[in-house]
């Protein structure tokens, strides 16, 4: 298999990997930066949403994205969001609303939450609603998420 030297930055640091060309993003940070809050949950189908991450600021299926195609990105994960120990506004948020129950699609939905606020400080329910419909969840029912992202909302906000 043809082997490509990739570069990236995850979670504000810089790696370069040298892999194969059909590998993914998802591979690269679970297989080699072990990087396990980015889950696989549809088998690479880009169903779940269960593997978001936040690519140059957008909310991808790092399941989708070839690792050539990550090659001089920015990423964030949900390893990424806590910071000097402290849990993230939307991490505490989700906590607080109840939103996290068996755990398996929350990283995903946070950092689609977070992709959300940043391009949309005070969006709506329905908006909310659009940003989280890629990420299937089988507990919680959404509305705690919905919940969760505007108890972020307003602690960003007076943060």
């Amino acid at each position: 298999m043809k082997q490509i030297k990739i570069s990236l930055n995850v979670n504000g640091r810089d790696y370069f990997i040298e892999t194969a060309v059909n590998r993914t993003l998802l591979d690269i940070l679970r297989e080699d930066l072990k990087l396990t809050g980015v889950k696989d949950a549809c088998g690479g189908e880009g169903e779940c949403g269960a593997c978001t991450v936040v690519l140059n600021g957008e909310a991808v299926n790092s399941c989708l994205v070839l690792a050539g195609q990550a090659n001089g990105q920015r990423v964030l994960t949900i390893e990424g969001l806590a910071l000097d120990g402290e849990l993230h506004p939307l991490q505490q948020a989700f906590i607080n609303a109840g939103a996290v129950q068996c755990g398996f699609c929350t990283p995903g939905a946070v950092l689609a939450a977070k992709a959300l606020l940043d391009h949309n400080p005070h969006p709506d329910d329905d908006e909310i609603r659009e940003a989280l419909s890629g990420n299937l969840c089988r507990c919680t029912g959404y509305t705690k998420m919905i919940t969760a992202v505007h108890l972020a909302e307003e602690a960003l906000q007076h943060g």
